[in-house]
């Protein structure tokens, strides 16, 4: 496994690492097979908003669109996606995961509209690659604007389906991970049962717009960035203290607070190093945003076993750290880590050391 040396030692205490690197995801500094999990959301093609980026990582996507031809743009556009995908091939460990959040694109060009299915496209390259796809996750996304139907409105047939979800794409790199029996950094990373009903479903609603931050809104804006909850909830269902997280396109941060926040190592990388700069105050809210999904997750757990006890079911087991039971067997081991601490490594405002105490 990537991450051991940062797994719970059968103490009250955990420690993380999390290093930043500036430069192309093509090409990461990352040594084979030491991560453990992927968790990232890329430019999506065909989206206006990254076709200077496109244009500049390949030159090919700008002179397509330029000449109006839109499918020879998005080959172009996904060609360059698929060496970061290649690199991640070579980074994960075997029976590693790698969750892409991507949406597709709707537009104009030449004169014809359509669909560019950027979720098929990168299936597509990853099943090449020899990877499993495992059942993946829409995401809805509801829009607000009361003009926000496209195409001739009420008249058919020219009107056209609102896109309003964007896909979180799961593949696994060969067979499952094993691990030891009994593995006890694997069962204090267990999640409750009501949690893994509520996550492992294919459609997630309640998970709503982009969370707030103390980093600019136009830096926010440009990096697309996903809420919290949606790293933190991957980081939570597909890895286990001590596990590496990487996100080839880090942008402000958002998968590195979350391998923050629960507990995991994490390797970002980024083009843009304005993005950085603003990190330092991001990283400045952990402990509290720590200390708030805890209090949440515990909270909202014993909600359900006063809801269950309700309805005659006393549960079957009691959890080791806390006083409350848990639905199955596989959760009496649970445990929660809260970031006490976070500080650059030797004065390197690129690498983070995080300190946690049980909870």
């Amino acid at each position: 496994m990537a991450g051991d040396d940062s797994a719970p030692a059968g103490d009250d205490t955990l420690e993380t690492t999390h290093r930043v690197t500036i430069g192309d995801a093509r090409d990461l500094s990352v040594p084979d097979e030491s991560v453990d999990l992927v968790v990232t959301s890329p430019p999506y093609p065909m989206i206006e908003m990254w076709d200077n980026l496109f244009a500049t990582l390949a030159p090919d996507a700008g002179s397509a669109l330029d000449a109006g031809n839109g499918q020879a743009a998005f080959d172009a556009m996904h060609d360059a996606l698929d060496a970061v995908w290649a690199e991640l091939d070579r980074v994960l460990v075997p029976g590693g995961i790698a969750c892409i959040n991507v949406g597709d694109a709707t537009r104009k060009v030449d004169g014809r509209f359509r669909v560019y299915p950027n979720h098929a496209r990168i299936t597509d390259t990853f099943e090449g690659m020899g990877f499993d796809p495992l059942p993946d996750v829409l995401w809805h996304k509801p829009t607000n604007s009361a003009a926000k139907f496209m195409g001739s409105g009420m008249v058919p047939p020219n009107a056209y389906v609102t896109l309003e979800h964007e896909y979180v794409l799961v593949f696994r790199k060969g067979a499952r991970r094993s691990f030891e029996p009994g593995a006890a950094h694997r069962y204090e990373s267990a999640f409750f049962w009501e949690e893994r009903n509520r996550w492992f479903t294919d459609l997630w609603t309640e998970v709503r717009g982009r969370v707030q931050d103390l980093a600019a809104e136009e830096l926010r804006d440009r990096a697309a960035a996903y809420p919290l909850e949606i790293p933190y909830r991957l980081i939570n269902m597909y890895s286990v203290y001590g596990d590496t997280v990487l996100d080839p396109f880090w942008g402000t941060g958002t998968t590195t607070l979350a391998a923050m926040v629960a507990g995991r190592d994490s390797v970002g990388c980024e083009l843009d190093e304005e993005f950085l700069a603003h990190f330092d105050d991001r990283i400045a809210d952990v402990p509290d945003i720590s200390r708030a999904v805890i209090a949440d997750r515990l909270d909202a757990h014993r909600e359900f076993v006063t809801e269950r006890r309700a309805d005659g079911d006393d549960l079957a087991y009691e959890a080791d750290h806390y006083d409350f039971p848990v639905r199955t067997k596989q959760e009496r081991e649970i445990r929660f880590y809260e970031a006490s601490a976070v500080n650059p490594i030797d004065g390197d405002d690129r690498q983070y050391h995080v300190d946690y105490d049980a909870v």
